[in-house]
């Protein structure tokens, strides 16, 4: 007998469901193995990137730099020494290094990395006793080791205006510091560090920062003038910019509140000079408010009236900015 037809057409319909299930499946699996590729594609570039940034940040980490010692006077006396504590507090140096010099903790974050100013005494530890007095002033100026490799986010950018006088009492108030036996741990940069650092938006290498060729501009006298007020406030463009105008700070954290534009369209309007002194002295606002940890009110408070009046003069100054991203 033949085969019914019934039974044809049925064979005819599980041959072409299994034909249909064979494609899809087919075309699952190129899918899947096409994934696969690009996932394999994605992974390697992201390897071989991670790769490069390290290799190019190394590179720059571990530069060189062949600069000439530039002979500093170092006076000895109780003045000179009193006057360099004096700069090197309201330079915010002991905001880092720690109130004894003798090294401190200064970024733990596994993103941007662990950072650690150095022990800057004789003490164990000390790093002071591995620097001339020349070696100190070029890492002050130019953010140069002792083994002529760039110091870590040491300001050197901001520091690079100091008058040899000012260079010279900083450098016989660390000379003046009795010991303090503190071994620190090395540092250790972290990737997103390394990523800003290419970006140019991470001040990590001071001596990437520092003209070391430029000609150092003559310091202005002390006085309560708007130039000297300047030159006061260099350290101030750290955390508010080089324009005064605020914003992210550098390294803080995407949670750290931005710094304050602190020209004439921020935060200081309607300020008056009493007021601004008032406000560094205590670290509370004319409106109440407490400055943010972040800014060493403490530090800034040592300041005399007239360096602060002197500084209150140039942020008057400048151009009315609005506050900066």
């Amino acid at each position: 007998m033949g085969t019914p037809v019934w039974f044809g057409l049925y064979l005819r319909q599980r041959r072409y469901e299994q034909y249909l299930n064979d494609q899809g499946n087919s075309i699952m699996k190129t899918i899947l193995k096409w994934i696969g590729i690009l996932l394999g594609l994605l992974v390697g570039i992201l390897v071989l990137t991670a790769a490069a940034v390290f290799l190019i940040t190394n590179a720059r980490i571990n530069k060189t730099y062949d600069l000439a010692l530039e002979e500093i006077a170092v006076p000895t006396s109780a003045e000179a020494i009193a006057e360099g504590e004096h700069i090197a507090t309201i330079r915010a140096c002991n905001g880092c290094h720690g109130p004894d010099m003798g090294g401190s903790t200064f970024i733990k974050d596994p993103a941007i990395g662990y950072y650690y100013p150095p022990n800057l005494t004789t003490g164990q530890g000390g790093r002071l006793s591995l620097y001339s007095d020349d070696q100190i002033a070029r890492a002050i100026r130019h953010g140069v080791g002792y083994d002529n490799k760039s110091l870590l986010l040491m300001p050197a950018h901001e520091f690079n205006v100091l008058s040899d006088e000012d260079v010279g009492a900083i450098i016989a108030y660390l000379r003046a510091r009795p010991p303090v036996d503190r071994e620190m741990p090395e540092s250790k940069v972290g990737p997103l560090a390394r990523v800003l650092l290419l970006t140019g938006e991470f001040p990590l290498l001071p001596a990437e920062l520092v003209d070391h060729d430029a000609p150092r501009p003559p310091a202005p006298e002390p006085g309560i003038t708007a130039e000297y007020g300047r030159y006061l406030a260099v350290i101030c463009q750290g955390c508010h910019r080089p324009d005064f105008a605020g914003g992210a700070v550098p390294g803080a954290g995407p949670d750290a509140p931005p710094a304050l534009n602190l020209t004439p369209g921020g935060e200081l309007i309607g300020w008056t000079e009493a007021e601004f002194i008032a406000t560094i002295r205590t670290g509370v606002t004319p409106g109440g408010r407490e400055l943010d940890p972040l800014m060493p009110a403490e530090l800034f408070a040592k300041m005399t009236d007239d360096e602060l009046k002197a500084v209150w003069l140039y942020l008057q100054s400048l151009p009315a900015l609005e506050q900066g991203e």
